[in-house]
């Protein structure tokens, strides 16, 4: 049995990166709409003209950067964007800032405002904003933030009073060694926070980005720990790539140590997901070394006494032809040669499935989707392998299954789909654009946006059938969600809530 690969049965919240712990990019929600109009700005403004628009719940401005996904849940959409557009008059100049909107109408309920961490483009990349998708439970949000913090918020923030041991929000909004701010009711509360750098001693490369995974009590987030700006050096080769925290107090609980770091390639980006095999509970993690992880999620001592995450087994993702020609290795950033995994592995009935890639910035090159099984032991690189599919090119996106049915994206704008349980190929289609976000099943619709603002609406069918082609005006990085009705579309600038009127 895999916990979480069922599908919910209705019309619901969306708290997760991926609608569940298995972390599947397909939702049960249905009555989405396949057409509908993003409209137009008016004049001489950032502000959408709403008589134009079709579908269009709201609208809601955002900074210049939106990356991570929106969660939904309680009434609230939070997202992650930068500070471009302030919202707050005492909050200026470049932040990451996470958004808690009001699900019905997108009004600003409270925003979580974080100061850089001054180290530009290597470890904190400017006006990125934050790329993590929050994770919602109850009345809690982890969020990862671009300070390369785990941090946990009170969902309602300020304007129910300053909960938890943490009462420093004033102090945290300014930054180090600044005066401290004055909060006020549209302000994030902060529970508690984990400062990676400090306690584990990691080095985040160009952004830290990781969409928290909860198993009980446990807090799983991946460190984002990389190279430095020589993309040479690794200064932080022991720090963990995964750590596990308390989710109640933040406290450190265990951390991976089987090395990973010391043999990245670029950069620890992907997310964590978690499966159950029969009685074997395990947290499923893509490694900055082209290795896919299972974890028991119950840390053991280890050496110098500190608690790490018991390896359960491991599947190299890098075909063997990727790595060596004529005997010689394969240059890392070259089109022909090896990719990490920054996709998060979706489990699916006891296997696994991940896609290969590197930062878009490396620009094209060949890929590989895996498929493999997780009921096994120890290195099941050969032993685990259900099927490989080589006609992808890199890719960060996550997959969808939903009816036997695999849909993936890649970095070149090809749109994927596959036969879940053998690999054969059903369809492809060229968007003419990058992809950069995951592909999103629904209402049996397959939904993807490029980086020319296209967003595609397929029929979710063994058949290509491509229902509609809606231009935004802007690109489309992250990947749309769907919600109790709504569809969440985000450009670098708005974020859109469609649903059929």
């Amino acid at each position: 049995m895999v916990l979480g690969s069922a599908l919910p049965a209705r019309a619901a919240d969306s708290p997760w990166w991926g609608n569940g712990p298995s972390r599947n990019m397909a939702s049960s929600e249905t009555g989405l709409p396949d057409s509908f109009a993003p409209g137009k700005f008016k004049p001489n403004s950032e502000e959408i003209d709403t008589a134009t628009t079709k579908n269009i719940k709201w609208v809601a401005k955002a900074g210049s950067q939106v990356y991570g996904n929106p969660t939904v849940a309680a009434g609230k959409v939070l997202f992650g964007t930068n500070n471009e557009v302030p919202r707050d008059p005492k909050i200026q100049g470049d932040r990451g800032i996470l958004l808690c909107l009001d699900e019905a109408t997108g009004k600003l309920v409270w925003q979580l405002a974080v100061p850089k961490l001054g180290t530009g483009k290597v470890s904190d990349w400017e006006f990125l904003g934050i790329c993590s998708p929050p994770q919602i439970e109850g009345d809690r949000v982890y969020l990862v933030t671009n300070r390369c913090e785990a941090i946990c918020l009170d969902l309602n923030g300020l304007a129910n009073g300053n909960d938890g041991p943490y009462q420093d929000e004033g102090k945290y909004m300014a930054g180090p060694g600044k005066p401290a701010m004055t909060p006020g009711p549209q302000d994030a509360d902060i529970i508690w926070r984990f400062d990676m750098r400090d306690e584990v001693g990691v080095f985040p490369h160009n952004i830290t980005s990781s969409a928290p995974l909860i198993v009980g009590d446990r807090l799983f987030v991946t460190t984002s720990n990389g190279q430095d700006w020589s993309h040479i050096n690794i200064p932080a080769p022991k720090a963990p790539a995964l750590i596990v925290l308390d989710k109640k107090t933040g406290a450190l609980l265990g951390e991976e140590a089987s090395g990973i770091s010391e043999r990245l390639y670029h950069c620890n980006w992907s997310s964590p997901a978690y499966a159950k095999v029969g009685d074997q509970e395990m947290v499923v993690f893509g490694g900055g070394d082209g290795v896919t992880y299972g974890f028991d999620p119950a840390p053991v001592d280890g050496p110098d006494g500190v608690k790490v995450l018991k390896e359960l087994w491991r599947f190299d993702c890098i075909p063997e032809s990727y790595k060596k020609k004529n005997g010689k290795l394969i240059k890392y950033t070259a089109p022909e040669g090896p990719s990490e995994v920054i996709a998060t592995p979706v489990v699916h009935k006891n296997r696994v499935y991940v896609a290969i890639g590197q930062d878009p910035e490396h620009g094209d090159g060949i890929g590989y989707l895996s498929c493999f099984d997780i009921s096994k032991t120890g290195d099941i690189t050969k032993s685990g392998k259900i099927w490989g599919y080589d006609k992808i090119t890199r890719s960060i996106s996550t997959v969808s299954i939903a009816n036997d049915l695999v849909f993936v994206s890649d970095y070149a704008g090809n749109i994927h789909c596959l036969d879940a349980e053998t690999g054969k190929l059903y369809w492809m289609h060229n968007s003419g654009s990058h992809i950069w976000g995951s592909t999103l099943v629904a209402d049996g619709k397959v939904y993807v946006g490029n980086e020319d603002g296209d967003f595609l609406i397929f029929a979710a069918t063994k058949e290509k059938k491509l229902l509609n082609t809606v231009a935004f005006p802007g690109p489309v990085y992250s990947t749309p969600v769907a919600a109790n009705g709504t569809l969440y579309v985000a450009t670098p600038t708005h974020l859109y809530a469609i649903a059929k009127k």
